[in-house]
């Protein structure tokens, strides 16, 4: 009887280690809405997949619900702490007013099998589109920062610069990072044009060791990039 016992509680723990270690498959934003699209011009944007278990996450197929919408993630298998770009690409041909498409991402993550990513536009004709050059325009020196090999445990920062190159006032709505590790405050959430400020990223690389992606989402009134993505990179060694 007590080995029995045993046995049991063997299997049961080693059912739940798996389970503590499985792949997890983590999508920081899941809707893109691209506002006005001139009739017959392609938008794409970038959607961030993270590998936040224990093993490694697959990209088994990505498939779009229509044919104008093509989809292609730079990376089929991630290790854990790893993310990937996801291009999403939509081609506005042929097509008139509200939009709406679908992409589905299969993975082996157990819990979440499929990742349904949605796309959004409005596409009219071109005598109807009104200039965006008029508008905001939210403009980084660089989009992505590698602290390369950095120390378990500690925190590491960085500054992104940013400006408003358009011709009328820039607001920051939010700010969104893709992990808790990864903390990010704007030095102003108002800019004139011409006007320039400051992001600053604390990175917090406790309890986490090797490659790491991680992305920051700045979310702001220009039309033609209202989420502006940064990507952080680090190779942690305990």
């Amino acid at each position: 009887m007590i080995n029995k016992i045993i046995v049991g509680l063997l299997l049961f723990t080693s059912f739940s280690v798996a389970q503590l270690i499985g792949p997890k498959a983590v999508i920081q934003q899941n809707i893109h809405d691209f506002g006005d699209v001139k009739q017959g011009e392609s938008v794409t944007t970038i959607f961030m997949i993270s590998n936040s278990g224990g093993d490694i996450l697959e990209i088994k197929d990505v498939r779009a619900t229509c044919g104008c919408t093509a989809a292609k993630p730079d990376k089929n298998k991630l290790e854990p702490g790893e993310s990937t770009k996801l291009e999403v690409t939509f081609n506005s041909k042929g097509r008139r007013g509200h939009q709406q498409k679908q992409v589905k991402v299969k993975t082996n993550d157990p819990d979440n099998q499929e990742l349904i990513l949605t796309i959004k536009c409005n596409v009219v004709i071109p005598e109807q589109t009104k200039s965006k050059t008029e508008g905001p325009k939210i403009y980084f020196e660089n989009s992505q920062h590698n602290f390369g090999k950095v120390k378990e445990g500690q925190v590491y920062e960085h500054t992104f610069r940013f400006t408003n190159t358009g011709a009328s006032t820039l607001n920051i709505k939010d700010v969104k990072s893709s992990c808790g590790c990864a903390v990010a405050s704007v030095s102003s959430k108002e800019l004139k044009p011409g006007e320039s400020a400051t992001l600053k990223v604390e990175l917090d690389t406790a309890k986490r060791k090797g490659k790491m992606s991680r992305s920051i989402t700045v979310m702001s009134n220009d039309p033609n990039d209202p989420n502006k993505i940064l990507t952080l990179f680090a190779d942690i060694e305990g």
